[in-house]
């Protein structure tokens, strides 16, 4: 049975015509409660490491650009939790297959664990030299966030960046875009801030320059 809490059709509609859509309540209290649990188990095991910037030798702790935690999902694969979050997101990603032609064929995903005061600056998700990343995933685990507690993520709508959107990273919202299009940014956030953040990947993404 799906864990999905809202209609398909329409975030794929939206997709389409927009390119991105904010879907609040996506998948069921039970999954979002259980995800919550098990990531603050992990981070106290002391499993995450701080996040880096670009890929492979390129990859580099810089701390004036992002200052989050991470934890690789297929680290902890085995966890119940990480595995209904996977299943309801191959839901997703088929149904995406299905209506856009986007040729996804997996998702790679992180827990990710903004610490008081904690950012990301403003940034795309597709690298320069990989293609591979076609549709960025965040989902937010915070059980009623506070407003004034920052950490929102800030979509910027435009090529100019001057027309933007900020989310709420409230537990249960799933915010989808297309990874190589919009510029977005985490605000800085007040208190600890949790998310799953994901990419879904299309093959052979290797760009050919």
């Amino acid at each position: 049975m799906s864990q999905l809490q809202f209609d398909l059709d329409h975030v794929i509609d939206t997709l389409a015509s927009e390119g991105w859509v904010v879907i609040p309540h996506a998948l069921s209290a039970a999954i979002t409660a259980n995800l919550r649990t098990a990531c603050l188990e992990v981070w106290q095991q002391g499993l995450f490491h701080e996040a880096a910037t670009g890929r492979a030798d390129g990859q580099a702790r810089r701390a004036e650009i992002r200052s989050d935690s991470v934890l690789w999902l297929d680290q902890v694969a085995a966890l119940p939790a990480v595995q209904a979050y996977n299943a309801a997101m191959d839901d997703i990603m088929q149904a995406v297959n299905r209506g856009l032609y986007l040729g996804l064929v997996e998702l790679e995903s992180h827990f990710a664990v903004y610490p008081e005061g904690a950012f990301y600056k403003k940034h795309l998700d597709r690298f320069q030299d990989d293609d591979a990343r076609t549709l960025t995933t965040v989902f937010y685990l915070n059980e009623a966030w506070p407003q004034q507690a920052g950490g929102q993520i800030r979509l910027y709508l435009d090529a100019d960046c001057r027309e933007f959107i900020d989310v709420e990273p409230e537990a249960g919202t799933l915010v989808l875009f297309l990874s190589d299009r919009f510029w977005h940014e985490v605000l800085p956030a007040r208190q600890q801030r949790l998310s799953v953040t994901g990419w879904y990947r299309r093959r052979g993404g290797n760009m050919p320059w």
